[in-house]
């Protein structure tokens, strides 16, 4: 009977029923009471009304049979696919489903090691369905593969290839089918895979690598798309609860933002550059740094969704695109930096990586270059597209947001780490005179040097706002401090601001800066809240090294005309930090002594300061002094202050700071010379103090501002070296009187070796102060020298003369080395420079 043709005919007795496909095409088959059990288990899970589902009692006993002989699993997986194949092909897309129900129960249950080759035929069948073009067999056959993925095989695969998944994913991922809801399925259909196909392949080491570039540049521009395209679809409307919880929770968008946190979380330290790297290629492709929006949103979810100690590898790559894209429009930078800024803001703290300053190398480059665009008004464009000409207010927004950015990076930083870059962004700021190429560049060079030079002070400030130290001499070293006071003293007023501004950054320990936000009187400091502690050990040693320097530029501030309210205010608060955070008794006194010297500034008025500067430096003073004498607490010393404040109050109140530093101030048309009770008297301060127990040995002597540089020139030396040198000049054409102090060019040449010994003694053992009170008067009778240089002329000219010389020969002459001899001395105003001095 075997090789006999077999015919089925029902029994008479059995009502008449329709043959599944697969029993009514038996016509050339075999018996089928022969056929293969497996086959015959099949064919009775499939009812013969396909909307019936699946015969569930035929399909518990084909799962019993497929974990009882486990080496039919593939056998059943092939017959299944054939008979799916052939459903498909007839659209008898029921069996279909049922088909796809069954291998999808089968595959939960079995878990053999002959598994491999059943999972090969199931996904053939899902590769069959997904390229149909009928959108439910996709959707299905995604729903089925999404099921497979969530399996956990006990067996790995050599030879399995997703690649066709991916591709098949993300198409459907830009599905533009016409029915938008039909579209959004197929669309959610596609993530959806694509979230397997992670899953399945992340962690199996025997898989084609998911992170490779071939895989992510389609995975990743497709979970992009969805998620702008969820973005445009919201704009400009408003949700309601319900609309919330129904329509936005099931959207693609939504979908596609929990897809990306898996595959970035998923993410190993050697994989987070090819996840990145299309998210940075989608938004250059698609204009999407312009808005920011977008761009801001794609970086939030990379930075929270990455393990946190990959987060500076990300912050490189931004860095480097940055760079990449240093010739494109200011819009597009600006938008790397302002993506930048945010990354940065969640990045945990030290996660710039090994490399911080590189990191803000590469912010000061962007910066730079912006104000080299900004003056050239144009620049050669990437690409073929030519010259561009650029937009002045668009580069001003980027190098806005370029130092947001680079003091975002440095609140990230510990505090050695900030201090590193503050010295490092000091070293960057162009000084004329130090950068010879700087100052050949004309009008138009000048006018760079000073943009860079505001850009890069503008960057500190940053850097410096929320500085806490405990030690101000590592804070504030001479390497970093020198440079910056130099800056205190040029003529451009918001260079000099800066300046300042930086400096209450970095002494302001304890946030008193606001309270101090405004010149005024205050008649009790305790209204403040002020926060006071006793000044350490390192901060003596500090104001011990750099007090004077201190001193001195405030006090030089002073003498700018260029000088404003702001300025003066934010004079004000610089005493009044110092005076709280790194004062002692010493310190006390001087500070005492320099609002005085203030005081006597404005009153003789040597530096022909305009009425509003007078005015400013005596409210300026006065303000300072109610300050002082309250935190001293010494009745008597707070009753004088009172008093000349109350006197002022009644007689003169332009020089007072509620007149004066105001938006229309009425001064009067010429400042006279002050006497009697409206100024400060120093005999009675030095008087009250004395009996408090202060030492006022120093009150005694007029404050003159000390030079405290190294014998090299210091860096404001060298700022001003041209003016000094016309200065000088201008000595030789005649202004002989200058050093009638120290050089007699008549008499005996005996008496004058004798007074050059003791001009020589005097220079080297005498105080400064004395010297600077002997001669310093008549020098600024004759010498008017701009930017403040006459301390440094002084420094420089005794420094000279305090040369280590050769003795004087017997016979009158001087010995100048090599066997030469010299007649007589010369006189300084004659004398030629050594290159030590003059840069």
């Amino acid at each position: 009977i075997f090789g006999i043709n077999y015919v089925p005919v029902p029994r008479p007795s059995a009502p008449k029923r329709n043959l599944p496909a697969a029993e009514s095409s038996w016509v050339c088959g075999c018996c089928g009471a022969l056929r293969p059990r497996y086959k015959r288990l099949v064919d009775n899970i499939f009812p013969e009304d396909p909307e019936d589902g699946l015969v569930k009692a035929n399909m518990e006993k084909l799962t019993f049979y497929a974990l009882s002989a486990p080496e039919k699993l593939d056998r059943i997986g092939a017959y299944l696919s054939e008979r799916l194949s052939r459903d498909v092909a007839r659209h008898r897309y029921g069996y279909v489903c049922i088909a796809m129900e069954a291998l999808d129960q089968l595959l939960m249950a079995c878990h053999c090691q002959s598994i491999n080759l059943f999972v090969e035929s199931f996904l053939k069948m899902v590769r069959k369905l997904l390229e149909a073009d009928k959108p439910n067999l996709q959707i299905l056959g995604t729903n089925s593969f999404v099921k497979f993925a969530n399996i956990e095989e006990d067996t790995a695969s050599y030879h399995r290839s997703y690649d066709f998944f991916v591709s098949r994913f993300s198409e459907m991922c830009h599905s533009s089918y016409e029915d938008p809801d039909i579209r959004t399925k197929i669309r959610m259909a596609g993530i959806n895979g694509l979230q397997g196909v992670v899953r399945k392949t992340v962690n199996d080491d025997l898989q084609s690598n998911i992170w490779d570039p071939q895989h992510m540049d389609k995975i990743v521009p497709s979970l992009l798309f969805n998620l702008q395209s969820g973005e445009e679809v919201l704009d400009g409307r408003v949700l309601g609860p319900s609309d919330a919880s129904e329509k936005e929770k099931e959207s693609p968008a939504e979908l596609t933002e929990r897809c990306f946190r898996e595959l970035l979380g998923r993410a190993a330290y050697g994989n987070i550059k090819n996840a990145v790297t299309p998210v940075l290629m989608h938004l250059d492709n698609h204009s999407l740094w312009e808005g920011k929006t977008f761009a801001v949103r794609c970086f939030k979810i990379i930075m929270y969704s990455i393990q946190s100690q990959h987060s500076h590898l990300v912050i490189q790559q931004l860095l480097g695109h940055l760079d990449a894209n240093s010739k494109n429009s200011a819009t597009v930078r600006a938008g790397i930096v302002e993506v930048l800024l945010e990354a940065a803001a969640i990045a945990s703290s030290g996660s710039v990586g090994p490399t911080v300053l590189e990191v803000f190398n590469t912010l000061l480059r962007q910066l730079r270059l912006s104000v080299d665009y900004e003056l050239t008004g144009s620049y050669d464009a990437s690409g073929n597209i030519g010259i561009k000409i650029i937009k002045t207010h668009e580069e001003r927004q980027l190098q806005e947001a370029v130092i947001r950015t680079i003091g975002s990076f440095a609140n990230t930083l510990p505090t050695y780490q900030r201090s590193e870059v503050m010295l490092f962004i000091m070293g960057k700021i162009p000084v004329p005179g130090v950068h010879p190429a700087l100052t050949n560049a004309g009008s138009g060079g000048c006018e760079g040097i000073r943009m860079i030079q505001i850009m890069l002070l503008k960057s500190l400030v940053q850097v410096t706002t929320g500085f806490q130290t405990t030690n101000m001499l590592t804070a504030l070293p001479n390497s970093f401090l020198e440079p910056l006071l130099s800056f205190s003293l040029m003529e451009d007023p918001e260079v000099r601001l800066l300046v300042l501004t930086i400096l209450l950054s970095v002494i302001d320990r304890h946030d008193n800066t606001p309270k101090f936000s405004s010149i005024s009187i205050i008649s009790d400091i305790s209204v403040l809240k002020l926060k006071v502690d006793k000044c350490s050990r390192q901060d003596n040693l500090f104001m011990k090294k750099h007090a004077q320097q201190l001193y001195r530029h405030i006090y030089l501030a002073c003498k700018e005309q260029s000088s404003g309210p702001q300025h003066f205010e934010t004079l004000y608060t610089l005493l009044a930090l110092i005076s709280m955070e790194l004062a002692n008794e010493e310190v006390v006194v001087d500070l005492i002594r320099l609002a005085l010297a203030l005081q006597e500034l404005a009153q003789t008025n040597e530096e022909s300061l305009s009425v509003y500067n007078r005015c400013a430096v005596h409210a300026l003073s006065a303000a300072y002094l109610n300050l002082i004498c309250q935190l001293t607490t010494v009745p008597t010393f707070c009753q004088h202050i009172h008093e000349v404040i109350e006197m002022r109050q009644k007689e003169v109140p332009f020089l007072l700071p509620e007149d004066v530093f105001i938006e229309n101030p009425k001064l009067p048309a010429s400042l006279e010379k002050l006497e009697g009770d409206v100024l400060f008297q120093q005999s009675k301060i030095t008087e009250v103090l004395g009996g408090s127990g202060y030492n006022t040995d120093r009150l005694a002597t007029p404050y003159i501002p000390q030079f405290t540089g190294n014998t090299h020139l210091s860096t404001c030396t060298r700022t001003c070296a041209q003016l000094l040198l016309r200065s000088v000049a201008s000595i030789r054409r005649g202004d002989e009187d200058v050093c009638d102090s120290s050089v007699d060019s008549v008499g005996m040449e005996e008496q004058e070796r004798e007074r050059r010994r003791q001009v020589v003694e005097k220079f080297q053992k005498a105080p400064f102060e004395e010297i600077a009170a002997h001669c310093g008067a008549r020098v600024k009778k004759y010498i008017i020298l701009p930017h403040n240089t006459f301390p440094m002329f002084l420094m420089m000219k005794f420094s000279l003369s305090a040369l280590p010389r050769p003795p004087p020969s017997p016979s009158g002459t001087i010995s100048s080395g090599y066997g030469q001899t010299q007649s007589r001395s010369v006189p300084v105003y004659e004398m030629k420079f050594p290159d030590l001095c003059v840069y």
